[in-house]
Order: structure tokens, then sequence, then C-alpha cells
């Protein structure tokens, strides 16, 4: 799979689009999302499970662009969803309801009504007293709810501890040493068909180990579930597969994963389920920006941008790494060593500190790496700046899919 950027006669592509030819007609900053990128990666997925029953569903919430959602769709893609709005969006972009799953550990009772009006594929649970809501809002709409028990299986992870949730002090799923009897208990409920096991246990894995461990213990409580007498025919690994945000990383195989999947559960019976978001689309996206000042306090070298914390949050919230590049390459500049900085009105606006990067001047180009997941759904209005205009390119041809919001945008639904 290819990195859909690259530099021709030193001015930056993505595809076979000059960035600077999108920047004078979408203005900056703005997000650009490789179509082809996207669709290689997803089809990596797909073809990885060879004859295996399985479904891919695209975690909407890494990236929830109704221009994704429509090219992922048409390429036959199922959906993750955590929230009714994520549902609608999926519905808009023309996505099959049939193959969209429900996680999230605090659906309301209008999600899940929304939801099973429209007859989802299922719902992942996440409690006890969700799975009596469901049966409940289930029985009122006469409808039968297909649903999966999250697992908690308590299986460590080298990530970010925002982004870790298979332990048991997380909040999402149930701890595996007491779930049988969530399904015992659960047999009660009239309006539920108890089909599937699922688990996510964090994201940003640079190791497929973790998540092969899990799949290990939830094997294991299938054949429990089974013998018991439930009709277990799905089970749902979830997401987590990394991307190489910095130089050197190296992410897990999405074919030898699979592969390794698969592996453990051939001939079983399963219908096997997983839900990339991050490593279908981080490293199609790149958010673009143009340099607008550099300063000097001091020792402390300064690039501000007209991107900031509220276009792209990831710096700010997880200290996270992304490369930055100059769309135009000049080496005969040499390098400096920066802060790269918003105009938002915090010391925690930055977009990288203290790094080794292309001698920018005022009035350059510059290309944020690997943003496109987890950046403009994060974005926000803080300090009532406009959300930025997104792009998507495919081959020689690009468009813009979303509209940069203007003032009046800022202000609508509000009354004085």
């Amino acid at each position: 799979m290819e990195n859909p950027l690259s530099y021709r006669d030193n001015v930056l592509h993505i595809e076979e689009v000059a960035l600077d030819t999108v920047a004078r007609r979408a203005g900056t900053p703005c997000y650009i999302y490789s179509a082809n990128a996207i669709l290689c990666r997803f089809r990596a997925y797909d073809k990885a499970f060879g004859d295996q029953a399985h479904k891919v569903c695209y975690s909407v919430k890494a990236n929830g662009s109704l221009s994704l959602l429509a090219l992922l769709a048409t390429a036959g893609s199922g959906f993750d969803i955590v929230s009714g709005g994520e549902l609608f969006r999926v519905l808009r972009a023309g996505g099959d309801r049939s193959s969209v799953v429900f996680s999230g550990v605090g659906k309301t009772a209008e999600e899940i009504e929304y939801a099973l009006e429209r007859e989802i594929h299922s719902f992942h649970c996440e409690s006890e007293s969700e799975l009596f809501l469901i049966d409940a809002l289930a029985a009122r709409l006469g409808k039968r709810a297909r649903v999966a028990v999250r697992i908690n299986p308590d299986v460590d992870t080298a990530t970010h501890p925002y982004i870790s949730t298979g332990l048991r002090q997380h909040k999402f799923g149930i701890d595996i040493a007491g779930v049988e009897g969530v399904y015992e208990r659960a047999r009660a409920h009239r309006n539920l068909d108890l089909e599937g096991v699922s688990c996510h246990i964090g994201s940003q894995l640079l190791s497929s180990e973790p998540l092969l461990e899990a799949l290990d213990h939830l094997l294991a409580l299938v054949e429990r579930l089974r013998a018991k007498g439930f009709p277990i025919r799905y089970l749902d690994l979830g997401g987590g597969l990394g991307v190489p945000y910095k130089p050197g990383e190296q992410a897990p195989s999405i074919s030898d994963y699979i592969a390794r999947m698969c592996s453990r559960v051939g001939g079983r019976g399963l219908t096997l389920m997983v839900e990339p978001g991050r490593s279908l689309v981080a490293e199609a996206g790149i958010l673009l920006c143009r340099v607008l000042y550099r300063k000097r306090n001091g020792d402390k070298e300064f690039v501000i941008v007209d991107a900031a914390m509220n276009d792209l949050l990831r710096p700010s919230l997880y200290a996270a790494h992304h490369e930055i590049l100059p769309v135009r390459r000049d080496d005969r500049r040499g390098t400096i060593q920066a802060d790269v900085v918003g105009p938002v009105c915090e010391t925690g606006d930055f977009l990288a500190r203290d790094r080794q990067m292309a001698n920018v001047l005022p009035g350059d180009l510059v290309a944020i790496a690997m943003a496109g997941a987890y950046g403009f759904v994060l974005s926000s209005n803080y300090n009532a700046r406009p959300r930025a205009a997104e792009v998507l390119v495919a081959g020689k041809g690009w468009r813009i899919v979303r509209q940069r919001e203007s003032y009046e945008d800022l202000v609508r639904g509000e009354v004085v």
C-alpha cells in the first residue's frame, strides 16, 4: 500500500494532484483525502479473509465525512457506529443498514429506537441495563434485536492511556470473568437474539499480538456459550491496528493479522467482523495550511500557521506526532528547529514542538501528514474559528466535498 504523498519536481502531490493547486481554490486550512489510498486499505482487509465468512465494518468515528462513507459503502463496507448521528450519516451516504453495528457505552433510548426502526445488523451491548432497555424498546416497536455483549478481556496494550479500552479499570465492555452470567440472565429477554460476541481493546496498536490474545479469550468463551445453548454466529474483534505516525515506526501487516486471525477461527462456523478506522483513513489524509509568521522568543523559534488545535486536536490532546512537510521543497534553505503553532489563544495550541523541519517562510504551504483519522471529526469552533474545508482526490481529479464554514455558520441556530 503506497503512501499517496509524493514530491514531483519538488512540489508535494497527493495522488496526481499538486497541493498548491488545491490551496488556490479551496483555501487553507483544509483537509485533503486520497480516495485510492482508502479503497486500497479497505480491499487489503476484505481480500485477506479469503473464503472465511466476514464483514469489514468501517469505524465511522475515525472520519465521518459523507464522501468517505459513500466511497466505502460503494466498495461493500459495513459500518461501526457509536451514536444515532453516525447512523444518520451512514444512511445519508448510502450505507447498507443491515451491515451496521452499534457500539458505545452510553446509547440513549432515542438512539436505540432510531436504530431499531432502521433494522441495523446488531447492537454491541456494554451493560446489563442496556440489554434490558433494548429488549423493552424492541417489544414496544414489535421488533427483534440481534445483540452481542462487548467483552472486556483484561488484555493490556502498549498505547496511549486515553485510547486503551480493554482493561478492567476502563468504562468499556463487561468483565470476561462474569460475562457468562450476563448471557444466562439475558435469556429472559424475549426480544433479543443473543447471536454474537464482541470486543475492542484499544487503538493505535503497533503489534497485533494483544488483539490475537484477546481473540483466544473470546474463542474459548464462544465454545462455553455454545455448550450452554447460545447460538453464537458471529465474533467481532473490533479495530485497533495502528499506523506509522513517526519515522521508523512499523505498522502491523493487515494481511498477516487477518490470516493469523482466520487460522485460529477456521472450522468453527463463525462470521468474523473487524472494525478498522484509523488504519483505513489516517495515511490517506493531510491537513494543508499556510505559514502566517515566523517569531523568535529568546532561543525559541515559532512557526505560526493558519491551522490550530481546533482544526487538529491530536497533538494537544495526545501529544501525538504528525510529520510536517513543505509543499514546495527547497533543500537550499536548510532546516530549523521550531514549535509549529496556530492562532488559538492557548499555550496548548501546537501542532509540533521542538521539531526539526524545513526552513519554511511566511506564505509557504505545509502539509500535516497522517491527518485522515481523528482530524476533522475532532475539530471545533473554539475561538469562533470556522471549520476547515474538506477535499477528496481521485487520480488527477479532485473536488471540495465540504465547504469551509462561514461566520454565519458560527451562529446558525442561535438567538439573541
